[in-house]
């Protein structure tokens, strides 16, 4: 080997390079377990601890020191499935920022294609795109985007701005830009936030031009108040307030209007008290308030007073607002009122009559008008902060600037003078609505109170602090994966890593004897390089990526193994040990060979990369890391060793007493099995086929939309007594299934999927809790039940959420991911092999494992005792079992090409068949050591890639077939009987 010196040097100092990389996360995971041992399990004083020390050397090297801050920049993280946490897609509303650039246009064409752009779920299209398609579609060139109702408005005229004589794709081209404008302030205004929320390393990144933004905050555990930390737009607005005594005639009136078609009664007895104040008394003796009789007042669960119209409950929000919203009941309010907004309060709790602490929302009638304009608007806040008010309750402080200062100054007359009161208003939620006591408040600035906590009221102070959002941030995707799972994750990851290095290890060692231990240290070395890169990329590591790193330690040997056979081979033909290595190292003997099934290999991984998102790009890319660091040290570390060896003049067989004769002389007639495993395929395909078709694929939420909750219980459950139970409150959408142990179950349901908004998922959790509790002990709470925290065992241990659109982008990708995977591998081979009928060989038999394990999927979902959903998990395996079946199948190409290449004699079949025998020992030995991996993980990896990991070791057993009696007989009956023929007398000739 030429260069070895350069080799060596190289390898020393990318070993050093390395470990000095991983030395950072040696050192930030002590002093993360410092501050876990010193906060005792409560995680605020875990990352006040991490923060206080942000700034501190904890990493001194000699000739220079690292803080800790720096240290954690440079560790390999772990992703949300391995530390826990929560981690969220939020899709800033394109529509929204249309609406705000148009002025609110009222222009009936572009309202309608905002409507069809919404409606339309086709995946992979930008919100922005279909608009522009659906306005073309739907003005037929009769209005124009510069029309001055629609973006030619005053706000956005002037200089790079919109005129009436632009063109469509003229004013395209600025509407996408203020788009991304607006998309890029979303992302400062969330970043901001985030950065105050008080997790250790959070991640937030825009995921292209598509208006999302992924966070992360690893180690977050209250889940609801990361989701309204992240979604709340903090439309600060001031409103003035209808009293009780203002707007009690059209309750009246309302409650009465209601009877008429929400009660299903015979006879309606009028309500004879005159006073809304007093049909809200608990007058028992009043048979005109008996329960059933006045759809508005009996969802009154506490009296209100001046601002406050009633107390109701959360579940009856809904309701009351349909009834508000509906023509016949808003007529009936005067004209002064008619543009009233009824909007409710923070949830504050309430004692009923029991004595039972029960949860209500107050409800307020705001002064709004014909535009829907607040009296003031909160933009003019500069500074907010949380303090305490006068009776020592937690409060947020609010400074306006000058233009603010004078407006509040005569809001607050004018209250003062009518005796009215001033509703503070964030995202239409009223957080308080104080009256003016004292006369016009100058200066600028004013003060929230309320029913809050001290978290509260710093969350809300970052948020205004931060600013407002351009436009709402809908939660489209989210997971929350609770620590005790995590470490879990890591165990069972950590786990198969060890079985599976040391099975492969023993493997190579009872197989190639000292030539195996060379293999051993040059894989020991590659994972060293392979946590190295990862280090020096700030890399995640998930529990995908631990699968990944496991499929590593298979690959890393899989180039040794054809080495080492080649070897075996020249051996046999009498060559000296030098010579033989020297040509088992040469592209005519195996780099051709490892150069083609890397490639391929290489290939797919790269567009599991591009296509994959979260924890499968993660698996893509230490995938992509381990094939080059596997390539470089099975290459070169393992042929110094051997080098060495030589000259040491030790000898060096590649074979032990146990192995010398397996796979030896192996005379099987593959071709002559051809119309058998034809047959075989066929049926196989076909009966796939017929159950896709009918019996259809247990989809995941990836695919179709829909939550997932990940819950345990105390002791074993029955799946069909909660389903029962779910199904009645999530209106018949709910799927219950064992997950793991019998004590643990994974629910899915689609109820409330589309409807926006963090107070969904709030009501989902919620049902799902007040359902459940019952199967739990006394002790269990709501937070207990839904939030993170160290040493969970029971109660929701992960969740996630997928939105329509998103689930529609997600298997649009899939499907163009395996598509590409197989248009590029095609593409290479034919390049590579010069022969169209190569490339359709591994094509035919890549088509048949993809059917063959989908075909698995969809006959077994439904008895599996674990999950055989198809997600993003599940085309990551389709995708690397792409990758293994191309390797086998160019191993045995190689072969093929060789001898017809050849002086081997024989007919064309047989020239084939003896091409194939002599590349057993390679094939075995290579999908041997993968399956063995492969299976280590499933039985020790944990139930979360369990589906995934079966879904690979199918396709390698079934790619190994496909190899062996697919790839190569359509390779040869497609191949002409006149280039047979010119084959075959070369070889006589020869």
């Amino acid at each position: 080997m030429q260069n070895k010196g350069l080799i060596k040097f190289f390898a020393i100092l990318f070993a050093l390079v390395s470990i000095y990389q991983l030395s950072f996360t040696f050192v930030a995971s002590k002093v993360k377990n410092d501050a876990k041992s010193f906060a005792n399990g409560n995680a605020d004083k875990e990352v006040k601890y991490l923060d206080s020390i942000g700034k501190e050397k904890v990493f001194n090297l000699g000739f220079t020191n690292f803080t800790f801050n720096e240290v954690s920049d440079k560790q390999i993280n772990k992703g949300l499935d391995l530390e826990g946490g929560i981690n969220v897609i939020l899709q800033i509303s394109v529509k929204d920022i249309l609406k705000g650039l148009s002025n609110n246009s009222k222009n009936p064409v572009f309202n309608k294609s905002l409507a069809d752009a919404t409606a339309d779920l086709q995946g992979n299209k930008p919100y922005l795109d279909k608009f522009f398609d659906a306005f073309e579609a739907n003005s037929k060139g009769t209005v124009k985007l510069a029309s001055p109702d629609i973006f030619a408005n005053r706000s956005l005229q002037g200089e790079g701005g919109v005129d009436f004589q632009m063109t469509d794709s003229e004013v395209q081209k600025i509407i996408k830009r203020k788009v991304d404008e607006s998309v890029e302030s979303a992302f400062g205004v969330l970043r901001k936030r985030i950065d105050q929320f008080g997790v250790t390393q959070p991640n937030i990144q825009k995921l292209g031009n598509s208006g999302q933004i992924l966070v992360e905050l690893p180690g977050a555990k209250d889940v609801d108040r990361a989701k309204k930390l992240l979604s709340s737009t903090a439309q600060l607005q001031f409103w003035e307030t209808y009293k009780i005594e203002e707007i009690g005639n059209f309750l009246m009136a309302a409650n009465e209007s209601l009877k008429k078609t929400e009660i299903k009664t015979t006879e309606v007895k009028p309500v004879v008290k005159d006073s809304l104040s007093a049909l809200l008394a608990d007058s028992k003796d009043s048979t005109s308030a008996k329960k059933g009789e006045n759809p508005l007042f009996d969802k009154i669960v506490g009296q209100g007073g001046g601002p406050v119209l009633g107390l109701f409950s959360p579940k009856d929000t809904a309701t009351i607002n349909g009834y508000f919203k509906r023509a016949d009941i808003r007529i009936l309010l005067t004209a002064e009122q008619r543009y009233a907004k009824f909007v409710w309060g923070i949830p504050t709790t309430i004692k009923d009559a029991k004595a039972k602490d029960i949860e209500v929302l107050e409800l307020y009638a705001l002064k709004g008008n014909r535009d829907n304009v607040p009296a003031m608007a909160g933009g003019v806040i500069t500074d907010a902060k949380d303090t305490f008010d006068q009776s020592g309750k937690p409060a947020v402080s609010m400074q306006m600037n000058g233009q603010g200062a004078k407006s509040w100054e005569e809001l607050t007359g004018r209250a003062y003078t009518q005796k009215s009161n001033i509703a503070i208003v964030l995202d239409e939620v009223v957080y308080s609505a104080p009256g003016v006591s004292s006369g016009p408040i100058s200066g600028g600035r004013s003060e929230i109170s309320g029913a809050f906590d001290v978290t509260q009221t710093k969350d809300l102070a970052n948020v205004l602090r931060a600013g407002k959002l351009p436009a709402t941030a809908d939660i489209v995707q989210s997971e929350v994966v609770g620590p005790s799972l995590g470490q879990e994750a890591i165990d069972n990851g950590t786990n198969s890593a060890i079985i599976g290095l040391l099975i492969v290890s023993l493997w190579m060692m009872i197989y190639y004897g000292k030539a195996g231990w060379y293999a051993n240290i040059a894989l020991a070395i590659n994972l060293l390089f392979l946590f190295g890169i990862l280090a020096s990329l700030g890399a995640v590591l998930t529990l995908p990526g631990i699968a990944g790193i496991v499929l590593t330690m298979g690959t890393a040997v899989d180039a040794n193994i054809i080495i080492y056979e080649r070897a075996k081979e020249e051996l046999r033909a009498g060559k000296t040990l030098e010579e033989a290595v020297k040509t088992s190292y040469s592209w005519r003997g195996a780099m051709s060979s490892i150069t083609d099934a890397n490639v391929t290999h290489i290939l797919t991984g790269a567009v599991l990369f591009i296509f994959g998102s979260g924890p499968i790009k993660g698996f893509a890319t230490t995938l992509l890391i381990g094939i080059i660091t596997s390539l470089f040290t099975s290459i070169f570390i393992a042929r110094i060793f051997i080098d060495w060896n030589i000259s040491k003049k030790n000898n060096l067989t590649f074979v032990t007493n146990f192995s010398k004769n397996m796979f030896n002389n192996f005379h099987f007639d593959f071709l002559g099995m051809k119309k058998w495993t034809y047959l075989f395929s066929s049926i196989v395909v076909i009966i796939s086929v017929v159950s896709l078709a009918t019996n259809g694929l247990d989809q995941g939420v990836d695919f179709v939309g829909g939550r997932t909750f990940q819950v345990r219980f105390e002791k074993p459950i029955e799946t069909e007594t909660v389903k029962a139970e779910l199904a009645q409150v999530f209106e018949g959408s709910a799927e219950v299934k064992v997950f793991g142990s019998t004590n643990q179950l994974k629910i899915t349901t689609k109820y409330k999927v589309q409807e926006p908004g963090i107070k969904a998922d709030e009501e989902v959790n919620k049902l799902l809790f007040n359902t459940l509790k019952k199967h739990y002990s006394s002790d269990i709470t709501y937070d207990k039940f839904v939030n993170a925290y160290e040493g969970k065992k029971v109660g929701i241990l992960q969740a996630s959420k997928v939105g329509p659109t998103v689930a529609e982008d997600i298997k649009t990708n899939a499907y163009w991911a395996v598509l590409g995977a197989m248009a590029i591998v095609f593409l290479y081979l034919m390049i590579s092999y010069r022969k169209w009928q190569y490339s359709l060989g591994a094509i035919a038999a890549v088509a048949h494992d993809v059917i063959f394990v989908l075909g698995i999927y969809s006959l077994c979902y439904k008895f599996m005792p674990f999950g055989m959903e198809i997600d993003q998990h599940f085309i990551a395996a389709i995708l690397t079992v792409i990758g293994y079946s191309m390797n086998d199948t160019v191993i045995v190409f190689d072969r093929v090409r060789e001898y017809l290449s050849g002086k081997t004699k024989g007919t064309f079949s047989e020239i084939v068949n003896q091409s194939i025998n002599t590349t057993m020992s390679r094939t075995i030995n290579t999908s041997l050591t993968m399956i063995v991996v492969l299976l280590i993980m499933f039985i020790f990896g944990g139930e979360s890639i369990r589906g995934f990991i079966f879904a690979m070791l199918v396709g390698i057993v079934v790619g190994t077939y496909s190899s062996l009696f697919i790839a190569t007989p359509v390779l040869v009956d497609t191949i002409s009987k006149e280039d047979k023929i010119k084959v075959e007398k070369a070889h006589q000739e020869g």
